[in-house]
């Protein structure tokens, strides 16, 4: 390929099926098998389904049931996240060799700027090439690559050759690359979005790029000018090494409505737990807590109470739901789903004035504990320790 001069270089890198393709490398056996990893067979839904899987229609947050349904020789497996971060953690130290400016998506999925990396590496796609090449050779998994002068158009070529698939869209080659593709590429249209393009004869993001601006301001307002943006190519969003996180939390849909108090307090343990544990994961104490509930009609509400002081204590989460359930009717309707997030959030280590009297004593001590806890579940997994009351 002939070397391109690139002002701007984005490789976007996806992992092929990466929870799937975890439980096969843990498990050869599973090689060249419809695996599908997600939740219960009653409601929970799909994670990731390799590829052999997809082949029936399986895609991720379908319903398991479907799923079963579509593919009733398919090899289900439970989530195991301590397992997809450990192998996560070795990614994202390969992708950080070929550049400081890694903004991580998820656990599989990130953005690298390699701008200032072709002095060391080479040109954009040869270090995309070596990237991917290091991630087989260390962990035995394979990854899809988009380069791009953007974060857009390098999202969208990571997707076009997937399984291990790189695609290269150099500046001068924009157009060429996004006319032809479908409108639904875009970010942000949606069904809706999709069916008032439809109306003005936009079926392909070329054709956005044709429609008067004046005519989408009227139709779509600045929704609309920003998609023609995007559809010229046009994306001005740097590379940002930290995200700004808003809010960590977990939920959970459940096998069987709940309606026993006893059987809602054990849930809300297990999920207060769990979120604490991914506060302290990520490094982060937030203020905010917020419970979500779904009844069994799929009617959804939330409650909230701000802390006086932020906290990562599953403890102090979990008796903060329990005061927020009398503005709950969880006592009268079944539910389906549970959810606990924590917002507000400040860095743990960060110095805080405690007031002369707001400190309490067992702090440190429970502040001990839960790292011991940690210790624990991230060497032996989330389900090596936990409350006493979730063993009944």
């Amino acid at each position: 390929m002939e070397t391109k001069t690139w002002n701007k270089a984005i490789i976007h890198l996806d992992m092929d099926a990466f929870y799937a393709a975890v439980e096969v490398l843990d498990n050869p056996d599973l090689q060249g098998k419809p695996v599908i990893v997600g939740g219960s067979r009653e409601r929970g839904v799909v994670s990731s389904a390799s590829y052999e899987a997809r082949t029936f229609g399986v895609h991720s947050a379908q319903p398991i049931a479907t799923a079963m349904r579509l593919c009733p020789q398919g090899i289900f497996r439970p989530v195991r996240m301590w397992r997809y971060k450990e192998i996560s953690r070795q990614i994202f130290e390969i992708f950080k060799r070929f550049s400081p400016l890694v903004e991580p998506l998820s656990l599989d999925e990130a953005f690298v700027d390699v701008t200032g990396s072709t002095r060391l590496f080479g040109p954009p796609e040869e270090i995309a090439k070596k990237i991917k090449q290091q991630v087989v050779a260390e962990t035995g998994l394979t990854a899809s690559a988009g380069v791009a002068p953007t974060k857009f158009i390098a999202k969208i070529a990571s997707d076009i050759q997937k399984p291990d698939g790189l695609t290269i869209v150099p500046e001068g080659k924009v157009k060429e690359f996004l006319g032809p593709l479908p409108i639904e590429k875009l970010w942000g249209v949606g069904e809706r979005t999709r069916k008032t393009l439809a109306h003005l004869g936009v079926e392909t993001i070329g054709d956005l790029g044709r429609v008067p601006l004046e005519l989408l301001d009227r139709k779509m307002g600045k929704h609309g000018l920003h998609l023609s943006l995007l559809a010229k190519g046009v994306d001005e969003r740097e590379v940002e090494t930290e995200r700004q996180v808003k809010s960590i939390g977990h939920e959970e849909t459940y096998r069987e409505d709940i309606l026993d108090m006893t059987m809602v307090r054990r849930v809300l343990l297990s999920l207060a737990t769990k979120v604490a544990k991914r506060l302290r994961d990520h490094g982060f104490v937030g203020k905010t807590v917020t419970l979500k509930v779904k009844y069994h009609d799929f009617v959804q509400i939330t409650r909230s109470v701000t802390l006086q002081e932020p906290t990562d204590d599953g403890r102090e989460i979990f008796q903060s739901c329990c005061d927020l359930l009398s503005k709950t009717e969880v006592s009268k309707r079944p539910v389906r789903l549970f959810g606990i997030s924590l917002s507000q959030l400040d860095l743990a280590d960060k110095e805080r004035q405690l007031a002369l009297f707001g400190q309490r004593r067992e702090a440190p001590k429970r502040k001990r504990l839960n790292r011991a806890l940690d210790t624990i579940s991230d060497k032996y997994g989330d389900e090596a320790i936990v409350p006493g009351t979730l063993l009944e």
